[in-house]
């Protein structure tokens, strides 16, 4: 009887299904990329011979103290810079608040390498900035490439993660709190550092986390501008299928090198919120306030001017997208011309992207719903597994996810290599965590009852879930899979690993083509990608009813 109950119990098999989709599209591959690390490249024998060689040449272990230098100082910067605009942003009455806000937002989540290749094409050795202060002030520009160009693509891209988080955890801060420390003499910047930072210290570990993720894990912006300087995923790139590289197993041992140290920054960061957060009501949320003298000119020209340098990018490839070319050479005048090569020669790549990241967000709303309802309403050590197993990708870089799924679908029973089913795989385990925490919190303000009364009433588990449970929780998880749409539709860190000539998406597509110094065609892609970007940031404002982008 008891195993009857077991095979009938939708949710039982529903639990079933999501194990083993997991354990074949996630801890399989993982467990192949941890054991080839241990295989000698030449015999196949076991060994530690790919870690010894890694830890013993200076040239590996170099791009691994890169990767921590450009890394912690764009985290720095970041911080630097978010904290102040979030203060002033939520401190102080400034006109035009609400744009200025969707351009944060929109800097943020476009392609890290679309930034690089605009500060290509106004900082490079070609630039246009470059040639006008060369030809008009005689001024010589410091090189874009290198540590210099990726410490200003990664901070202009990245501050507004420390900007939405900081914002968020100021709105809870009760002005009880301000007024109490104003009134025991603690005014000005003893208020900020003592009252206030301690209070939003934990969100701000949180979101320096996150830009710590996104810099050490990118592949585009190294790749387009880095030029001699070294880092992990351009490394494992080359290794794994760069004519000097060609080691599957040493790009596997670098590969486990990298999420062994996301995953260690993880835990400490969790660990750390763990024991410091606390919870804050804001019963009387603080107002902002008009700025005044001298204060409000420097508070306006330093939020301004961010928001300009941020847009740059965005600014910058929709422009060069209408600049008529010669060969792969922008000329005076504008033309259709590059869209016109997009549509002879890349629409493929374009059609690809939508078709790919409709299929991928399909099941990412899917898995979303079906494991947020078990986590939620079916707790369990092995849902709790679930939830664990399916937030894990979150930390691993994409170029390594990459690398993962060849060596794991490579060979037979499951060939699944040059596939375009394989590039879905990547992206569904790339971006689930945004639609799976969105389900799960609304979720959490569902009751149970309507779906209970349906039960009762006659319908199926399956059934009252589809009619009444889904259908309450949609609007909710709407938000979370735009968010999910738009990171897939900019994915190029495992994109790039996993395509074939057949299977090229936008993003690879403009890499490629910057690449090839074919700017003109790369900047109608880059737009294409950017319009599609903002429309469904514009969808999801409309959709959340908020401008909060978090997780």
């Amino acid at each position: 009887m008891l195993n009857k109950k077991i095979k009938l119990d939708f949710w039982n098999i529903v639990t079933f299904l999501i194990i083993i989709v997991f354990a074949i599209f996630l801890i399989y591959p993982l467990l192949s990329l941890f054991l080839d690390g241990f295989k000698d490249s030449k015999s196949g024998v076991w060994s530690l011979m790919n870690y010894i060689q890694f830890f013993s040449k200076k040239y590996y272990t170099s791009a691994l103290v890169n990767s921590f230098k450009l890394t912690i100082s764009v985290t720095v910067i970041a911080v630097l810079i978010g904290v102040p605009l979030a203060y002033f942003m939520s401190f102080y009455k400034i006109k035009g608040k609400g744009v200025l806000e969707v351009l944060f937002i929109i800097s943020m989540m476009s392609p890290n390498f679309i930034g690089a290749y605009s500060w290509i094409l106004l900082l490079g050795r070609n630039g246009s900035v470059t040639k006008f202060l060369e030809k008009a002030l005689g001024i010589n520009m410091p090189s874009i490439y290198g540590f210099a160009g990726m410490l200003l693509v990664f901070s202009l891209k990245l501050y507004p993660f420390i900007y939405i988080y900081v914002s968020g955890a100021l709105k809870k801060i009760d002005v009880a709190l301000s007024e109490a420390a104003e009134s025991l003499g603690c005014g000005g910047l003893k208020k900020v550092f003592t009252v206030i930072m301690p209070l939003i210290t934990p969100t701000l570990v949180a979101a320096a986390l996150l830009v710590f993720m996104n810099c050490m894990a990118d592949f585009g912006t190294p790749a387009l501008i880095g030029e001699g300087y070294r880092v992990m995923p351009t490394l494992v790139y080359s290794e794994f299928v760069g004519e000097s590289g060609g080691s599957a197993n040493f790009a596997a041992c670098m590969a486990t090198i990298m999420i062994i140290i996301t995953a260690l920054v993880f835990f400490l960061q969790k660990w750390y919120i763990n024991t410091k957060s606390f919870t804050m009501s804001s019963i009387r949320p603080i107002q902002p306030k008009e700025p005044k003298g001298i204060f409000k000119v420097l508070i306006y020209i330093y939020i301004y001017m961010l928001a300009g340098l941020s847009i740059i990018p965005q600014a910058m490839v929709v422009y060069t997208s209408f600049k008529a070319t010669k060969m792969q050479v922008f000329v005076d005048g504008f033309s259709l011309g590059s869209y016109k090569k997009v549509a002879d020669k890349a629409l493929a790549a374009v059609t690809n992207t939508y078709v790919f990241c409709f299929f991928a967000i399909v099941i990412i709303i899917t898995l979303g719903m079906l494991i947020a309802y078990l986590t939620v309403r079916r707790r369990s050590v092995l849902t709790s597994a679930i939830d664990s197993i399916a937030m894990f990708p979150y930390i691993v870089p994409g170029s390594v996810l990459g690398i993962t799924l060849l060596i794991a679908f490579n060979h037979q029973p499951l060939m699944l290599a040059g596939t375009a089913f394989i590039i879905i795989i990547s992206l569904v385990i790339r971006r689930l965590a945004y639609t799976l925490r969105s389900s799960s919190a609304i979720l959490y303000q569902i009751s149970p009852s309507m779906e209970e009364a349906a039960v009762s009433l006659g319908d199926t588990p399956a059934k009252s879930f589809v009619k009444v449970t889904a259908k309450m929780m949609l609007p909710g998880v709407a938000s979370g899979a735009i968010l999910s749409w738009i990171t897939i539709i900019n994915e190029l860190s495992s994109s790039v690993m996993l395509y074939t000539s057949k299977t090229k998406t936008m993003s690879v597509a403009i890499y490629n083509e910057v690449i090839r110094a074919s700017y003109g065609p790369a900047a109608a892609l880059a737009s294409i990608l950017t319009l599609t970007t903002v429309i469904s940031l514009l969808v999801f404002f409309k959709v959340s009813g908020s401008k909060d982008v978090t997780m």
